[in-house]
């Protein structure tokens, strides 16, 4: 038996070893607040966080590419053969008769997300003004993550109808806070539009990535298994947001200068002008997201991961796009018109050529030219909503991402519904063709070198002027 005094000084000498080791924790604790307070670091930390949240929505939008067209057909034979047994009916007719709707369906399905972000956006635009940028973004995150957990777990249409819209009450909170809270934290020109096209990286990887990514999944881990990697990483950027924006203790919402309301946004022609390019650009991906994939499955007989993995070499050019577009703006800033003028002509080409293709390596090429035409519209067209703010009304940018989030939802919205109909009615080479040609016949108009020289003159007083905005016919 050990001697007291040996007993009591092991205890001293462990005590006085945890205590060392709290206060070196506590030290660390420390310097990991005071570097994540540094103005400059956090601002880095705040991009990764909204550049993740991105990510996560856009990988969540399109991972049911490969997935949901094919689950909701296994579904529906199912319960066709069930009825088929019940009522003693021709299996085939019965096959027959619902095939007809299921084109619809598939439309509507991937058209609840964007109708319902339609609807909630421009409340969360007037509440981001109102309340800041941390708050929104966590609510996002928080319904972004339920609905992931409830696509895993769905096992009808009805569910799965749910998960899509729950989605999109998430989006309409985390897309546009986090758009406004980098417009908010790189206030010069040249670093917003840097900030944004990292963040248009990342929208464009989560866009292309989940495809090729749910789509291996699905094929040899089942459904649940995409779901529940996404789910997870939502929770890991949600506890991000609650470690370094303290969105329920940070008051710097309350010094906040009362913003625009949104409808005096939406009627400047200006902004009118961008939100309605960002809906023409996006309209060709909202037309294939529900129709390639029973495309592909009927003409190139493809397999679930040949489809998800048609998308993902896109990712390079818009990536490529994106910096070519960030270069040339930072060079010729009064040129974004013309960059954008550029994207719709590759858009439309390329959207022309999509029935042309007959195997999967053609395919490619003209989504790799959708994608990098997007990436110049995009790009160009982003940090000039902010740039439009700053000189003709409040620096405040819930309301007017909001409207950039509108126009995106409008074309996501209407694309997958038109789309299923057309393809319903008339078969996918026409409503590709259609909508190729319709894309390349809308025209820029360049102004002439009087015009320019007006317009760049009015700028410059538009930004340095003190008097604000000068009255000017449009």
């Amino acid at each position: 038996m050990e001697p007291e005094g040996t007993t009591e000084g092991q205890a001293t000498n462990m005590a006085q070893s945890a205590a060392t080791k709290l206060s070196q924790m506590s030290e660390r604790t420390k310097q990991l607040g005071n570097v994540i307070q540094d103005p400059e670091r956090q601002k880095r930390i705040i991009l990764v966080i909204v550049c993740i949240a991105l990510l996560l929505d856009n990988m969540l939008y399109m991972v049911i590419v490969p997935i949901i067209p094919n689950y909701l057909e296994e579904l529906q034979n199912a319960a066709d053969r069930a009825a088929s047994v019940v009522q003693h009916i021709n299996s085939t007719n019965s096959t027959i008769h619902t095939k007809g709707n299921f084109d619809l369906q598939i439309g509507f399905f991937f058209a609840s997300k964007a109708i319902l972000q339609l609807l909630v956006n421009p409340l969360s635009g007037t509440f981001i003004d109102r309340v800041g940028y941390d708050i929104p973004l966590f609510i996002g995150l928080s319904v972004m993550f339920l609905s992931t957990l409830t696509f895993s777990f769905a096992e009808n249409y009805a569910t799965l109808f749910l998960a899509r819209s729950m989605q999109g009450l998430g989006s309409a909170f985390a897309d546009t806070s986090g758009i406004a809270l980098i417009a908010d934290k790189f206030s010069e020109d040249a670093e917003r539009s840097k900030a944004l096209g990292i963040a248009l990286a990342f929208i464009s990887f989560g866009s292309l990535a989940a495809p090729p990514f749910g789509g291996v999944l699905y094929q040899f881990a089942g459904k649940r298994v995409p779901f529940l990697i996404l789910a997870l990483v939502c929770l890991i950027d949600g506890i991000l947001v609650l470690v370094v924006l303290k969105p329920f203790s940070n008051r710097e919402r309350e010094n906040m200068p009362v913003g625009t309301p949104i409808y005096k946004l939406m009627i400047d022609p200006y902004i009118a002008v961008v939100a309605g390019a960002l809906i023409i650009c996006n309209i060709p991906l909202a037309f294939l997201e529900p129709t390639i994939a029973n495309w592909m499955e009927e003409t190139m007989h493809a397999s679930e991961w040949e489809i998800g993995m048609t998308w993902f070499p896109a990712f390079f050019p818009h990536v490529l796009g994106v910096f070519l577009t960030v270069k040339l703006a930072a060079k010729y800033p009064h040129l974004q018109w013309f960059y954008g003028a550029i994207g719709m002509v590759f858009i439309g080409a390329s959207s022309c050529t999509v029935p042309a293709c007959k195997n999967f390596g053609q395919l490619m090429m003209p989504l790799c030219g959708i994608c990098f035409g997007i990436a110049f519209v995009d790009t160009a067209l982003l940090p000039t909503l902010g740039f439009l703010v700053d000189v003709r009304h409040v620096s405040v940018y819930g309301s007017v991402y909001a409207i950039a989030d509108i126009s995106y939802c409008v074309a996501y919205a209407l694309g997958p519904v038109a789309a299923g109909q057309i393809v319903h009615d008339l078969g996918f080479v026409q409503a590709q063709f259609r909508h190729g040609s319709r894309q390349c016949t809308l025209r820029t108009g360049a102004p002439s070198a009087e015009e320019r020289d007006t317009d760049e003159a009015f700028l410059l007083r538009a930004k340095y002027a003190p008097g604000g905005w000068p009255n000017r016919t449009v």
